[in-house]
């Protein structure tokens, strides 16, 4: 892919277990991919930051592409029950994955 033909970057947060399988759907557009460990602030779970560069004509592709990489999931959590004698856990569901996508346009890209 040309620099110049960069016109979008694209920023994925992605769970950690979903990171192989979205960069390989986005092999097929070419497109520079790279990816940056992260932590979530919530449950503070690993996560991936995944970083596309790629033309306009691209980003429906890849939106496509990733929702059905990125796929969420329900996971139960143990919490202590307040107001027990003891700290008895409980699990709770709590839905974790899919991914937070931003789309930055791009002013200027070069591979040096």
């Amino acid at each position: 892919m040309e620099p110049s033909a960069i016109q979008l970057l694209m920023l994925a947060v992605v769970q950690e277990q979903d990171l192989e399988v979205a960069t390989r759907a986005l092999e097929p557009f070419g497109a520079p991919v790279v990816f940056l460990s992260s932590a979530g602030g919530f449950l503070g779970r690993r996560n991936a930051t995944v970083l596309v560069g790629l033309p306009e004509s691209n980003a429906e592709g890849v939106l496509d592409v990733l929702r059905q990489a990125c796929r969420q999931r329900v996971e139960y959590l143990t919490l202590p029950m307040e107001g027990t004698p003891l700290p008895l856990p409980a699990p709770v569901p709590v839905t974790v994955g899919g991914a937070s996508i931003f789309a930055l346009p791009v002013e200027r890209y070069e591979e040096i």
